[in-house]
């Protein structure tokens, strides 16, 4: 055994292994904390202590009694509503184009799959190259499709 493990064994096996109680709080609102601090709050009920425990620490506190910040500053430019509709419109027409140009795409990349698979017998598509040309076309549609899929979404999620 090597000798400089034999300290590091040692230690482990020495050392006082960590218990605490822990206690869930459910307070007024139904919001649950797990704390070992049983005065934290009331409906406190302690937990088995056989149960695996592992733990976060709590946000750091604020010193200086700052305010938290906004997610937009005070000062930040606002846009009209009539201005912010103008360009969602623009931006949903912008999409919708898009999706239209994605479907005429994935139509012919089917299209092309198609043929390609027509080409080979059962017994061809085997072979590595016929395998190789229709993955290649398979992987187009894909794309076509996840991008169209994408841009649906996105297209949902305008106002």
């Amino acid at each position: 055994m090597d000798k400089r493990i034999f300290p590091v064994l040692l230690t482990l096996l020495t050392a006082p292994l960590a218990q605490a109680q822990v206690f869930k709080c459910v307070d007024a609102n139904g919001a649950i904390t797990y704390t070992n601090d049983r005065s934290a709050g009331r409906g406190c009920k302690q937990l088995s202590e056989d149960l695996p425990v592992s733990s976060v620490p709590a946000p750091a506190k604020r010193t200086n009694g700052a305010a938290p910040s906004q997610s937009t500053p005070s000062n930040f430019p606002r846009v009209a509503p009539e201005d912010q509709r103008s360009r969602d419109d623009t931006r949903r027409q912008v999409l919708e184009k898009e999706l239209a140009t994605e479907e005429a795409a994935l139509a012919e990349a089917q299209k092309a799959l198609a043929e390609q698979e027509a080409q080979f017998t059962l017994a061809q598509r085997k072979l590595p190259v016929a395998q190789a040309r229709i993955q290649e076309r398979q992987d187009k549609v894909d794309t076509h499709m996840r991008n169209i899929e994408a841009l649906k979404k996105e297209i949902g999620n305008l106002r």
